[in-house]
């Protein structure tokens, strides 16, 4: 038997980096090098307050990319020395919603680094759904593994633009700048864009995100942001807004500041403490505004997101920020959670050469 070392989820808050047995290939299965995986906000979550779809102890994490390095006898999706990128939700590929399309509204929801053991641990194993209905996608050496990683993300973004009918001459408020509120700049002036305004509370992940180049930038906490973004946008407000934040009151703001027959997409979800969402459902009447909500995404989606990465569209490589090995997840959490950086990749077989250097505090 040959082990491996792997972050194994204990319990909540207990996170134990030790050697595990590397997963058994079967007929229907393959298994991946893990080259680098990116910490999300859910993996956060589920280590501090858990998910009933995580049963402990596993290994989570989802956000990744790595190469297959075995493949069971009746696998024909990937092959031996593939480079792929994996998505988090896998379709059952047998109810309704799978069944069209829409496997990120499964009520199983199985999901890489939930039901599907994950990323933080140096291999991991494709199991059969996985590699017949889920997100497994080939790239190219043009893209390195830690962009590859961030299409799980950005095949999000897409999900969320999708739903709010993005297309050429609209103007986009953005509440939120992190690495998926910078993403989605780079995608609406790919979907058409006319107009980007980016809405930010804090300053320093203000300046970050100039990087993306949207049209106008605003500091929450400093503006009126429902006056200026009206102000910006001809007095008539916003064609679309997204909130890329977990802050109720953006949720209350962008319903607000939206122009008549205009799109609200609450992307960013709130945590269980936050509260009530406060809503003049007149609002919404008078204006025929539509309200939409986005979570997760789908295969074809990720499938998109790849592309886009290869073809320099969406730009993520300035959004990676800090980078650790695996050995030092508990320091990558931290760095995550103090919100230093965008995004923090951990890298299960050492750092590559050339990031040795410029690892811990960039």
């Amino acid at each position: 038997m040959e082990f491996m070392q792997a972050a194994v989820l204990e319990d909540i808050d207990r996170l134990e980096v030790r050697e595990v047995p590397i997963p058994e290939v079967t007929n229907d299965s393959a298994l991946m090098r893990v080259e680098a995986v990116s910490i999300c906000g859910s993996d956060v979550r589920i280590l501090h307050h858990g998910n009933p779809r995580v049963k402990p102890p596993t290994i989570i994490g989802h956000e990744t990319a790595g190469v297959i390095v075995k493949v069971g006898r009746h696998v024909e999706r990937v092959k031996e020395g593939d480079r792929v990128a994996l998505g988090a939700d896998v379709p059952c590929g047998q109810c309704r919603w799978c069944k069209a399309g829409l496997g990120n509204n499964c009520p199983i929801n199985y999901a890489v680094g939930y039901q599907i053991p994950g990323a933080f641990a140096q291999y991991m194993l494709l199991p059969k759904l996985l590699l017949e209905e889920g997100p497994v996608t080939p790239f190219s050496e043009r893209l390195s593994f830690e962009e590859a990683a961030l299409a799980e993300p950005l095949a999000c973004a897409i999900n969320g633009l999708e739903l709010v009918n993005m297309g050429p001459g609209k103007s986009v408020v953005i509440i939120g700048l992190g690495p998926i509120g910078c993403m989605m700049i780079d995608l609406a002036r790919y979907f058409g864009a006319s107009k980007v305004i980016g809405v930010q509370r804090s300053r320093a992940r203000l300046e970050m995100a100039k990087f993306y180049q949207a049209d106008v930038y605003i500091a929450a906490e400093e503006e009126d942001v429902v006056a200026r973004c009206r102000e910006e946008t001809g007095g008539e407000g916003p064609d679309v807004v997204i909130t890329t934040s977990g802050s109720v009151e953006a949720h209350e703001q962008a319903v607000e500041m939206v122009a008549h027959r205009g799109y609200v997409n609450l992307f960013g979800g709130l945590p269980k403490s936050a509260r009530p969402m406060q809503l003049y459902s007149n609002t919404i009447h008078y204006k025929e505004c539509f309200l939409t909500g986005s979570h997760g995404s789908v295969p074809r989606q990720h499938q998109q997101a790849v592309q886009l990465l290869e073809e320099g569209v969406v730009r993520v490589k300035p959004l990676i920020t800090h980078r650790f090995p695996l050995t030092q997840i508990h320091e990558a959490f931290k760095v995550m959670e103090s919100r230093q950086g965008m995004k923090v990749t951990l890298y299960p077989h050492g750092l590559p050469e050339r990031n040795r250097d410029v690892v811990r505090h960039q």
